[in-house]
């Protein structure tokens, strides 16, 4: 083969020049970089992104969930704003409103005279109110004699009159 070539073509060429048959080796590791490099570029981005959300994770499930919905908006939007603001929220701890407002309506029901009964408890005895009154045949004025809302175990709603009384 060798006689058969021109005299003035190179007699050796370079590694990247691709063979007769069509292979291309740098093509292939080419191709193999950039696919690899694209998915690495694409979870270091999603891990970048969900900073917010990891350290929101330790302050409580409403500040968590504000900090997810920014993130997400974040993502979907791409305005770096959201981002931000999830960022920012994320740093900060939020005052806790709910359990002074739970103390308050805990006294203001005591002082209803339903002996402090929790309103989870009141929902669920109207509830059964409402079915003893509305059991087929009987009708709402043959219902069950009204009771009074449950009090808490251990307390009377004489004791805890007697408390507040204390207290003034």
């Amino acid at each position: 083969m060798a006689e058969n070539m021109h005299e003035l073509a190179p007699h050796h060429l370079p590694p990247f020049i691709p063979a007769a048959d069509g292979g291309d080796w740098l093509f292939t590791v080419m191709l193999v970089v950039l696919i690899f490099g694209g998915i690495l570029v694409g979870v270091f981005y999603l891990h970048l992104h969900s900073i917010p959300e990891r350290l929101a994770h330790k302050h409580g499930r409403m500040q968590f969930e504000l900090v997810a919905v920014l993130g997400l908006l974040a993502l979907f939007t791409h305005n770096n704003i959201f981002w931000v603001a999830a960022l920012l929220l994320a740093f900060i701890q939020l005052p806790d409103f709910w359990t002074p407002l739970e103390s308050m309506a805990h006294s203001l029901s005591r002082l209803a005279g339903t002996g402090g009964v929790s309103s989870e408890t009141l929902v669920e005895h109207d509830l059964e109110q409402e079915e003893q009154e509305l059991e087929p045949g009987m009708s709402a004025s043959e219902g069950a004699p009204h009771e009074p809302p449950p009090t808490p175990t251990g307390h009377s709603t004489a004791s805890a009159k007697e408390q507040e009384n204390k207290h003034v």
